[in-house]
């Protein structure tokens, strides 16, 4: 087959109809939540799927700002994500950069202990933090689960294998010209770490945005809950307000879209950088 003049193989065809396939099979959830979010309750599981309603009930965002206290779930999690995800960029360049840049005894061993927790499942330690942020007082908290989150064996990943692949010459450079290791962090690693820190930024803002276990453990206050929390109160013990819930649900998925779309340009660049040396 050709097509201006280029021959395109049947195997390139086949990648083109692979990927396209996958896109809408992905996507097909979230067209199928954003028109739920324009019905009623009682027609969201009608089939077949009325992709584009009949009557759309554009009542439902205006429903769901009345309903729950929508505006306040979204500020709790926007002010938790947002400090989350700086403090985890701070520490996790920060001490990535000690253990790509810096000599100092057993560095590789802390090193992959630390890295190790990542196979740690969350929940084989979900109760002795538990009790600890509780003998702190800090349960129903924010900064429970500030503290919790500020530190993150992944991102201390991803910024080392980033810096590992950043020239020594360039720290050797800067300490001759009488630069201290905070000088050389802050003014040569972390702008050349762009795609790593917006990488980094994106899986932070996401997994913190969308946390919903941490906030329902620590969390039981209505005036802290997060919106993962909040979405809850559509369901009753015998109803469940679906429409509303989708609603809602399109109003949660908006600022994650915002991050990645303003960051998206250096996230490929990022997680292929990081993985360049060891």
């Amino acid at each position: 087959m050709r097509v201006k003049g280029r021959k395109i193989s049947f195997q390139t065809i086949a990648v083109y109809v692979a990927v396209i396939s996958i896109t809408v099979i992905m996507l097909l959830p979230f067209a199928w939540m954003l028109s739920a979010s324009l019905k009623l309750s009682r027609d969201v599981f009608v089939f077949p799927i009325e992709w584009i309603p009949s009557q759309p009930r554009w009542e439902n965002y205006t429903e769901i700002w009345t309903k729950i206290p929508l505006a306040l779930f979204i500020y709790n999690t926007s002010k938790l994500t947002i400090i989350v995800t700086v403090l985890q960029l701070l520490t996790s360049s920060f001490a990535a950069y000690a253990f790509a840049k810096l000599h100092f005894p057993y560095k590789n061993t802390l090193f992959l202990g630390y890295i190790a927790t990542i196979a740690m499942p969350w929940q084989v330690y979900m109760v002795p933090q538990f009790l600890l942020m509780r003998e702190f007082g800090l349960n129903n908290t924010h900064l429970a689960l500030i503290l919790l989150q500020a530190f993150t064996a992944f991102g201390v990943f991803l910024m080392r294998q980033f810096y590992m692949s950043i020239p020594n010459e360039l720290c050797e450079a800067a300490r001759i010209d009488g630069m201290n290791e905070y000088q050389i962090w802050a003014k040569i690693m972390l702008p050349l770490s762009k795609p790593a820190l917006s990488t980094l930024t994106i899986f932070t803002f996401v997994t913190t945005w969308n946390d919903f276990l941490g906030p329902m453990i620590y969390l039981t206050k209505t005036e802290l809950k997060t919106i993962q929390i909040g979405l809850r109160m559509f369901i009753s013990q015998y109803s469940a307000e679906y429409g509303l819930i989708m609603a809602a649900s399109v109003v949660a998925l908006i600022p994650v879209l915002i991050v990645f779309l303003a960051l998206q340009r250096f996230f490929v660049e990022g997680v292929a950088s990081s993985g360049i040396k060891g």
